[in-house]
């Protein structure tokens, strides 16, 4: 199996937006000017002046840290290389969103059964991810991430005064398999800059590693409760019921 990644190519990018308005049709999402991330974005791109355009997705991170504080298993990486969601089996605590040093996942705050949103890169698609398809300049090519740093290394040699020699998701966060090229340094082009080299989930377990004793201690809590306001109910009922025991 191809572990599936995604090279964005910030000096080839025009801003015509085919990629965004892809990821919208294949997502059934309703076509818009995306500017940020939400429930109906999983990409969008920003306007860095001077013909500078950069789109943000999900980096499906090779150690994700939204995956790591996942409770209950929503999330996970795949073999194939995306960050993949099961909204079944979403508790709808959101640390995902908290966790992820990029800001990528949403949430449905106005559902009835609100989900997590965010890439997928396109699981289903046996074609590859449809913003890659769409684009017409080669500003986002998908394949095997090795491929896909040796080609990004290919361009950055071959046009040196069109790049910025930072490979930028070769090593943030423990390494992404969607990675950045472009004419300026990370900063200029928005994305994080104080992203740690080493895997963040390392981090985040530290801070998340009492939640199951947290979650233990407020199951029983709340079963003493639940027990204490139905016998409660329980004896309400007897004596309201007028029943006397016999003497």
């Amino acid at each position: 199996m191809i572990r599936r990644a995604i090279l964005v190519d910030v000096s080839k990018c025009a801003g015509c937006g085919e990629c965004t308005q892809a990821c919208q049709k294949a997502n059934a999402q309703p076509s818009h000017d995306a500017k940020r991330f939400d429930q109906d974005t999983f990409t969008y791109l920003t306007d860095r002046g001077n013909g500078v355009f950069v789109r943000r997705l999900c980096m499906h991170c090779q150690q994700p840290s939204c995956v790591s504080v996942c409770p209950v298993g929503a999330l996970s990486k795949t073999a194939a290389g995306p960050v993949t969601y099961e909204p079944e089996r979403c508790m709808g605590c959101r640390y995902c969103m908290v966790a992820c040093p990029f800001g990528v996942p949403t949430y449905e705050w106005r559902s009835r059964a609100p989900r997590v949103r965010k890439c997928e890169m396109c699981k289903t698609r046996k074609s590859g991810p449809a913003c890659a398809e769409a684009c017409p300049a080669e500003a986002t090519l998908t394949g095997e991430r090795t491929a896909l740093i040796a080609e990004a290394r290919r361009r950055i040699a071959a046009e040196p005064k069109a790049y910025h020699p930072h490979l930028y998701g070769l090593t943030e966060a423990g390494g992404t398999d969607v990675l950045y090229i472009g004419p300026r340094e990370p900063k200029q082009l928005g994305l994080p800059s104080s992203i740690p080299a080493s895997p963040l989930p390392e981090l985040t377990w530290r801070a998340l590693r009492h939640v199951p004793d947290v979650a233990l201690f407020g199951a029983v809590l709340l079963g003493g409760v639940y027990w204490i306001t139905n016998r409660r109910d329980e004896v309400r009922r007897k004596e309201g019921g007028g029943t006397k025991d016999p003497e």
